[in-house]
């Protein structure tokens, strides 16, 4: 399959930009958008490296070209020359897999081993699962590299499998894709089902091919092994729960009962397939409850249900700008609903995956609105970022985690 991609063009492309793209780039800023180039010396194709300069024709940047995205180069290097070849591939792959090692010691074999930008791959991920292994493509300009990237992977990772995963955008664009499909295996065996893998001493299973993100949700996994500190001998309600997650961590923390609400029937499926691949947690009560988040937090408590511990870990509501105010008032109904089933003195734990609303206005939010229901919190702990999912520029922060008792 990787055959059939074009090589990547020996042609550079000369671009000059606004002033205020130029204090940009020299920041660090990885993404150069469309509106900020003045100048560009030819038409570009997906992948085509292209040579950023200000004003004075001074190199400022050298990234990946994409002819039809916002963000019309990425940028891979700042402030000096870089040749951009396998070795230059290898080097940032490899770089990437020894800020993860410590995961190594630690019983995991699930994680995110590129994190895009913020490892100096812009708009391209990958993702651990046991010996497979997804690699995700948020623009076409990675097309004609990922034979580099794949070789280099290879060379550093050993994988079993690679699967490639494409973003909304990237899928649309069928002519830069040369016939590539988001679920193709680029590298090793066909699928014949999830992948089971490891996570602090867990297992899990990923569905690659379909599931959301790249199978997993990868990024809450230290915020997982927080709830297994504070959940012996609690009941607890796990909403937007998809495959489980935070529901086995309570459950080996030693929680007396667990709820695993979602409106997925094949994420609670999953969720109660992943209890059945760890028969140590058989002696927990966990149960699955199908339906909408608001919906089903309204008639637990209009039941009079209860729980110790309370956890709300949404989808992104904010995928633009426009979407901010809607996406916070969603948060603090969400923080209302949750506060109405959470026991006296129990813990609330609130997370926030949306980028375009920043932590410390959420976490405002999330206290305004306790004092409001006049269930004031107290702070336990807030998380940020995981180790593998470093944070390298302003936009790049985007998950962010409340734990309180109320």
């Amino acid at each position: 399959m990787l055959e059939q991609l074009p090589s990547p063009s020996e042609k550079r492309l000369a671009i000059r930009v606004t002033p205020a793209a130029e204090r940009a780039i020299r920041s660090g800023h990885p993404w150069l958008f469309e509106q900020a180039i003045t100048k560009e010396s030819a038409n570009g194709r997906p992948g085509d490296i292209a040579i950023v300069f200000d004003r004075k024709k001074r190199f400022l940047a050298v990234g990946l070209y994409d002819p039809k995205g916002l963000i019309r180069v990425r940028v891979l290097e700042h402030g000096r020359p870089a040749i951009i070849n396998q070795q230059w591939f290898h080097d940032k792959i490899a770089a990437a897999a020894k800020l993860r090692a410590p995961l190594l010691e630690t019983k995991t074999n699930g994680y995110r081993l590129v994190h895009g930008e913020n490892d100096g791959l812009p708009g391209l991920v990958i993702d651990r699962y046991d010996n497979s292994y997804v690699v995700k493509l948020y623009t076409t300009a990675w097309v004609p590299h990922l034979p580099v990237v794949i070789e280099a992977l290879q060379a550093i990772a050993d994988p079993y499998r690679v699967v490639l995963r494409l973003s909304r955008d990237a899928a649309r664009q069928k002519s830069a894709l040369f016939g590539l499909e988001n679920g193709a295996i680029l590298f090793g065996a066909p699928l014949d089902g999830p992948i089971r893998f490891q996570e602090n001493g867990l297992y899990f299973e990923a569905d690659v091919v379909r599931g959301q993100k790249t199978g997993f949700f990868l990024d809450q996994r230290e915020n997982r092994a927080r709830v297994e500190e504070l959940a012996k001998d609690k009941s607890v309600l796990n909403v937007f729960a998809y495959t489980g997650g935070f529901s086995l961590y309570a459950a080996r923390g030693g929680a007396k009962s667990v709820l695993s609400l979602d409106s997925s029937h094949p994420a609670l499926n999953a969720a109660a397939r992943n209890f059945e691949l760890n028969p140590a947690l058989s002696g927990v009560r966990h149960r699955l409850l199908k339906g909408d988040a608001f919906e089903k937090l309204s008639e637990l408590q209009k039941s009079g249900n209860l729980y110790d511990m309370v956890i709300i870990d949404p989808p992104s509501f904010a995928k633009s700008q426009a979407e901010i105010d809607r996406a916070l008032a969603s948060y603090a109904r969400l923080v209302r609903l949750g506060l109405n089933v959470l026991e006296e003195e129990g813990i609330l734990v609130m997370a926030s995956c949306s980028s375009r609303v920043e932590a410390d206005e959420f976490f405002k939010l999330v206290y305004r609105t306790a004092r409001e229901a006049r269930r004031p919190l107290t702070e336990i702990t807030r998380t940020a970022h995981a180790l593998d999912h470093p944070i390298g520029f302003k936009e790049g922060a985007y998950l962010k985690c409340l734990f309180a008792t109320g």
